[in-house]
């Protein structure tokens, strides 16, 4: 029996994935590197623990490494987060599923300060039980701890919960504690991507889910 539905944020209920995108490209251009966007792009998911490393090598991540990821955020915060707009229907969504007696989460790659923004834009504030951020734990996605997180606060086992997010990391991660996935288009991935990394279902967007809900994963 599902209990709790455990949310991603950066591109699955907000519109934010290619804000970070450019705030990554105008990272690397301050430390001299060149990255394609459709390179930048194909990494968004993962916090910047497990970004940098993809781009940088490892004289380079010793030498900047936290300088970068602590740029990437202020240059985010500062020039693009005012900007982000959520996705139609996620209040309703999270109204939906309280009403059927499930708990809710968010379990975000990104900072404390971005997660909060978005509880508060997204109006969802009084429906979360849990909230964990990659600030609270070792490793961002595509490793599993802010899922693992996100369950210990919510007193249940993997296979009480479903997570939802919308890049192969974060269906990476959930696999890694039999976490069932489901997956949104709306923040930029094939179908294919998210549906070969595992997927449990395919939705176009938190509207999507909320109108198909008894046809979801997530009325079991």
């Amino acid at each position: 029996m599902i209990r709790a539905a455990i949310f991603d944020l950066d591109g699955t209920l907000v519109d934010s994935n290619e804000f970070h995108v450019l705030a990554w490209q105008e990272t690397f251009r301050h430390f001299g590197k060149e990255i394609p966007l459709e390179r930048l792009r194909e990494q968004i998911g993962k916090g910047g623990d497990q970004y940098l490393p993809v781009f940088l090598n490892e004289i380079e991540l010793r030498k900047f490494g936290k300088e970068a990821d602590k740029f990437h955020g202020e240059v985010f915060t500062k020039k693009y987060l005012a900007q982000v707009r959520p996705f139609p229907k996620v209040r309703e969504l999270f109204e939906r599923l309280r009403g059927d007696g499930k708990k809710i989460a968010l379990a975000s790659s990104g900072k404390d300060v971005e997660v909060h923004y978005y509880e508060k834009l997204l109006g969802v504030q009084d429906l979360v039980d849990a909230t964990t951020t990659s600030d609270q734990v070792a490793h961002s996605k595509p490793h599993a701890d802010v899922f693992i997180a996100a369950l210990n606060a919510l007193s249940l086992s993997s296979n009480e919960a479903i997570a939802i997010g919308d890049t192969p990391y974060d269906v990476e991660a959930a696999k890694k504690i039999e976490l069932p996935v489901i997956a949104v288009l709306c923040g930029g991935f094939p179908e294919h991507s998210l549906r070969d990394e595992g997927a449990l279902a395919i939705f176009r967007d938190p509207a999507d889910l909320l109108e198909r809900y008894y046809q979801s994963p997530l009325a079991g």
